[in-house]
C-alpha cells in the first residue's frame, strides 16, 4: 500500500501523510531496539503520540505496519545512494566515496544498517513479508550492478567482469561487515571487509 493511501484505499492529506510517517519511523525504532515480537501498540502509541483508533486506522494489522516499515527504510536506503555525492555508481571513486561515509565514522558500527537489522528481526517472525525483504535489498543491489554495468559502457571497465556478481560481493561485504563490526565493538571488521571487496572490483578496471 502506497505511502499517500490508506489501507482500503482513499487518498491521505497532507496530515494523515506526516501522521502516517511518524509512526512509521517510531515502529521502525522499536522494532530496531527491542524486535518484531517485543514491539506491540501500545509501545508504538505512546511513542508516536497517536490513538489506538488512529494506529489501527493507518496499520490495522502487524503485517502491514512491518510491510510499511520495510518499505521506509528502503526508501531510506535508496534516497541516500541515488544522491548526488555517488552519481549512481558509475564510477570506483562513487564506491569508494559510499564505502567512506561508512568506515570514516566509527559511530557507524553502533548504528548499523537499518534494512540488514531489519531483516534479522524479521527472519524470526512467522510473518509473510520475505518477498517484500528480499525486493528492498534486490533494489540496493540493482543501484550497484546498474553502476557497474555503466561503467562497462564507458569502457572504465572491462566487459568481462560479472555485474550481477560483483554487485552481491560489495553488498555481501557490506552486510558481513556491519555485522562482525557490531559484534567487535570496532569499524575495523567493516573497513576490511569493505576494503577487499574493493579491491577486486578494481581488478577489472581498465584504463579507457
Amino acid at each position: 500500500m502506497g505511502a499517500t493511501t490508506t489501507p482500503d484505499g482513499r487518498a491521505l492529506t497532507p496530515k494523515g501523510q506526516a501522521t502516517r510517517a511518524r509512526i512509521l519511523e517510531h515502529a521502525a525504532n522499536l522494532i530496531y531496539a527491542h524486535g518484531v515480537h517485543a514491539t506491540n501498540n501500545e509501545q508504538l502509541r505512546r511513542a508516536a503520540g497517536v490513538s489506538g483508533s488512529q494506529l489501527n486506522h493507518y496499520f490495522p494489522t502487524k503485517e502491514s505496519l512491518v510491510l510499511a516499515v520495510i518499505e521506509w527504510q528502503a526508501d531510506r536506503v535508496l534516497t541516500f545512494l541515488r544522491g548526488a555525492e555517488f552519481n549512481g555508481f558509475d564510477s570506483l571513486d562513487a564506491f569508494r566515496r559510499w564505502a567512506a561515509s561508512y568506515v570514516d565514522r566509527e559511530r557507524s558500527y553502533r548504528e548499523g544498517c537499518s534494512l540488514g537489522s531489519l531483516a534479522s528481526e524479521i527472519l524470526k517472525t512467522d510473518l509473510d513479508v520475505h518477498d517484500e525483504l528480499a525486493a528492498a535489498f534486490e533494489t540496493w543491489r540493482t543501484v550497484f550492478r546498474d553502476g557497474i554495468r555503466q561503467m562497462q559502457r564507458s569502457g572504465r571497465m572491462s566487459a568481462d567482469a560479472d555485474a550481477e556478481q560483483l554487485a552481491d560481493l560489495v553488498l555481501a561485504a557490506f552486510q558481513g561487515g556491519m555485522l562482525l563490526a557490531q559484534v567487535a565493538r570496532d569499524v575495523a571488521p567493516l573497513r576490511a571487509a569493505l576494503q577487499a571487496a574493493l579491491d577486486h572490483l578494481e581488478m577489472f578496471a581498465t584504463t579507457g
